[in-house]
């Protein structure tokens, strides 16, 4: 079987679902295919190829990603949200999932629990893609990873401090940074921390790799000696304690003094859409350290990898 083989068909719900060695090819055929773009090179392999999008939850750049990754690969999108579809009036998922896989080539769903986007993928042959849940944000942890090896040459050894919302796409980088080597600090207030399943699986693999996973409430712990820090809002969609959060998370900003915490050369990233003013200041994001919009962009980039590899 070559290495490609072992994505074809197959579901991406979760990092976890992945070795070292794997992720690394994503990563490569999201460099080649980026390259190809630049070069305004046609690549549409899936042409002829359908793909559903159900999108529970708003969204702008994964939307477009996706739109603009699955029109390069040649592909025919649709998109919907449960509150159009009969959904709405109680039809059980494993009924949808049934007829969409008899339309369609694949599944992307952006949705809350986890566990739907699993129960899709139970009763669908096609492949189903996580466009983010709460536990995790798959694509968001790839595009981060692959931003990270442009612009430090590397994943392995480096040290990436993460302040915000111990959420989705935190717990996707902490995944990423247990399989791929990368030291990950966490900066958050005591009494709020990311999800016991995933520290557990990413402390392991950091411990595997003679790497650190860190969960901390000191700031300057986090970001000293940082090669990447990486900003996240302090509240996420579905929250309804903002102001508690905002509270809560008031001393953890980045802004041109705790950005000097970390290495001189540290890259500012961020997953957008961000709160200037709250866990960013605009000097930030816009200063010379900030890869916040080759991130954004590399979300297609490594979605049509997935596509490109996942569709059959």
């Amino acid at each position: 079987m070559s290495f490609k083989d072992r994505f074809q068909g197959k579901d991406y719900l979760t990092l976890m679902d992945w070795k070292k060695e794997e992720i690394n090819y994503i990563l490569d055929v999201s460099a080649d295919l980026k390259r190809m773009r630049m070069m305004k090179q046609p690549h549409e392999y899936l042409r002829g190829r359908t793909i559903a999008m159900v999108f529970e939850k708003h969204s702008t750049r994964t939307r477009f990603s996706f739109q603009a990754a699955i029109a390069h690969l040649g592909m025919q999108s649709f998109y919907s949200t449960p509150q159009t579809m009969q959904l709405a009036r109680g039809e059980p998922i494993k009924d949808t999932a049934r007829i969409l896989d008899r339309y369609c080539d694949g599944l992307v769903i952006r949705t809350y629990g986890q566990e739907v986007v699993e129960e899709y993928a139970e009763y669908m042959d096609s492949p189903v893609i996580n466009a983010l849940t709460d536990l995790t944000h798959p694509c968001q942890g790839l595009a981060d990873m692959l931003t990270m090896r442009e612009r430090k040459g590397r994943l392995e050894g480096l040290k990436l401090a993460y302040v915000g919302d111990p959420w989705n796409v935190c717990q996707s980088l902490m995944v990423g940074s247990g399989i791929m080597g990368v030291d990950c600090y966490v900066a958050v207030p005591k009494g709020w921390a990311p999800n016991e399943k995933i520290t557990k699986f990413a402390t392991e693999h950091a411990a595997d790799g003679g790497t650190q996973m860190v969960v901390t409430d000191d700031l300057e712990e986090a970001f000293s000696g940082a090669d990447v820090v990486y900003a996240n809002t302090f509240h996420s969609m579905g929250h309804k304690d903002i102001e508690e959060r905002k509270k809560a998370f008031a001393k953890y900003q980045v802004n041109d003094e705790t950005l000097k915490l970390a290495k001189k050369d540290a890259i500012f990233m961020h997953c957008l859409p961000g709160y200037r003013g709250e866990e960013m200041t605009d000097s930030v994001v816009e200063g010379p350290q900030s890869a916040v919009f080759d991130q954004g962009e590399n979300r297609m980039h490594t979605e049509k990898a997935v596509l490109a590899l996942f569709i059959s």
